[in-house]
C-alpha cells in the first residue's frame, strides 16, 4: 500500500542541491530516493522521473556548452544560465511538491517516461 509523504518528495527535489555541498550527487541522491521509494510513496514515481530527466538534461546541456566556450564565450553564458536553473527550479518544485502540485522543469528532455 502506498503512503502519502510530501516531505520525502520535497527532500527528493531539494536533494539535487547536494552538489553545492559536496561537489557531486545532484543525480545520484534523487535517483536513489526515487528508485527505493517510487513504489511506496504516492506520486514519488512522477516526481522522481521529472527530477532524473531534468538532471540528465542538465548534463547534456553542460556538455553542449563545453565546445561553445570557443565560440564567442557562448558556453560561459550557457554555464551561467544552467547554473541558475539548477538552483532555482529544484527549490520552486520543492515548494510545489509541498503544496501537492506537479513539478515542471523547463528544457527537460524526456529520457524516462
Amino acid at each position: 500500500m502506498m503512503r502519502q509523504d510530501n516531505q520525502l518528495i520535497v527532500i527528493t527535489h531539494l536533494s539535487q542541491l547536494v552538489v553545492f555541498l559536496i561537489g557531486f550527487g545532484s543525480l545520484i541522491v534523487p535517483l536513489i530516493l526515487w528508485a527505493t521509494q517510487k513504489e511506496k510513496v504516492y506520486k514519488m514515481d512522477a516526481h522522481g522521473k521529472s527530477i532524473i530527466n531534468f538532471q540528465l538534461s542538465l548534463i547534456v546541456y553542460f556538455l553542449i556548452c563545453i565546445p561553445l566556450i570557443l565560440l564567442f564565450g557562448l558556453g560561459l553564458l550557457g554555464f551561467l544560465v544552467l547554473g541558475i536553473f539548477s538552483v532555482v527550479f529544484p527549490i520552486i518544485n520543492a515548494i510545489k511538491a509541498n503544496n501537492g502540485e506537479t513539478p515542471k522543469y523547463p528544457l527537460s528532455l524526456n529520457f524516462i517516461s
